[in-house]
């Protein structure tokens, strides 16, 4: 029977080592949230992107995130508001509306305005915290920097990894590159609208807060 060399044992228990690497960073990517019950109300919060600012108010994303999810989601879109601004808008929505899962889409304002990226990602992080206390489930999306083609910043996916929340990292920076989708260089159209709202109804269902 031949000799296995050191060598390759060794090689095989590092390949073993890096595939549950590998594991555990997919387990953390893909946070679980509890199933949203049938009469739970979402928000969705944000700028000029979540009103729905190039369509018709039936083509933002809420509206049409709601006729894919069978939940109401009330749309929570100001258009021109920063971050600063989110923050202190958030906690009086959540009062009023009481919903049990949060859309949060903010920062565009703030990249278009060159403010300081430091500050959007202090301002989003007190965001989700501010919801997480009240109990309500939360969902990132990551905004690029519309009209330079540049992708989101890091902090979205630190702030996601640190709530272990769920995050969509790609769908508004894939809009973006597909002027068949925008109706101008920061707004989608209909047509793009709606892709980001099938997107983030399947990050929901993958992190469990709706069936599939």
């Amino acid at each position: 029977m031949p000799q296995v060399s050191t060598s390759v044992i060794r090689l095989f228990c590092w390949f073993g080592v890096a595939v549950l690497l590998l594991n555990l960073i997919s387990c953390k990517s893909s946070p679980k949230q509890l199933p949203l019950p049938p009469q739970a109300r979402v928000l969705a919060f944000g700028d000029s992107l979540t009103f729905g600012t190039g369509a018709m108010p039936e083509d933002s994303y809420p509206a049409r995130l709601q006729a894919e999810i069978q939940h109401e989601v009330v749309n929570g879109g100001l258009p021109g508001e920063t971050s600063s601004e989110g923050l202190k808008r958030l906690a009086i929505w959540l009062d009023e509306y009481e919903p049990r899962y949060l859309v949060l889409c903010h920062g565009a304002n703030d990249f278009l305005r060159s403010l300081s990226e430091e500050k959007a990602a202090e301002n989003i992080r007190a965001m989700v915290k501010i919801a997480r206390d009240r109990g309500v489930d939360v969902m990132l999306i990551a905004v690029p920097k519309f009209g330079l083609k540049r992708p989101p910043p890091d902090f979205y996916e630190q702030i996601a990894e640190e709530f272990d929340i769920p995050v969509d990292k790609h769908i508004l920076d894939d809009v973006a590159r597909n002027s068949a989708l925008m109706s101008d260089l920061v707004h989608p159209n209909a047509e793009g609208y709606g892709l980001i709202a099938t997107a983030i109804a399947r990050r929901m269902q993958k992190s469990g807060a709706l069936a599939p």
